[in-house]
């Protein structure tokens, strides 16, 4: 199973049954992934989350994040400082601690990446991380 780190923005529009990317959220919660996240990244997730639906949102998706099996809580012991922006490093530094497969993401700031040999961190769009799960929409 693939190991993955997505980006807030990517998770936050994927919650709602509405979204054409909620197969992002539904395909997590069928364990067709691992997730992998700090407790930096859960912070954000639950903070941004709060702001854009509300607490009692942020509340059920925090609880089911933490109730799933197929979440990889990581400890990042280094910090790489790859990308500029420097809030977003937190998902460059969980990705390479977990030896993820890439991050999903729609945010531009992570081309950087791909010029980077190392440490390596692959970035794919939702659209190429639904043909890898072999998502039909």
């Amino acid at each position: 199973m693939k190991k993955i780190v997505l980006d807030t923005n990517v998770l936050l529009v994927s919650i709602s049954e509405k979204s054409k990317l909620h197969w992002v959220f539904k395909t997590l919660i069928e364990k067709n992934y691992i997730l992998c996240v700090s407790t930096e990244i859960l912070s954000e997730y639950a903070e941004i989350i709060e702001q854009h639906l509300g607490s009692e949102v942020s509340e059920s998706v925090a609880g089911i994040i933490e109730n799933l099996s197929n979440i990889e809580r990581v400890t990042t012991y280094y910090r790489f400082r790859l990308l500029k922006a420097e809030d977003d490093n937190k998902f460059v530094d969980c990705a390479i601690a977990a030896n993820a497969s890439y991050i999903v993401t729609h945010d531009k700031d992570f081309e950087i990446l791909k010029k980077i040999d190392f440490p390596k961190v692959m970035v794919i769009d939702t659209e190429k991380f639904r043909q890898d799960l072999e998502i039909k929409t």
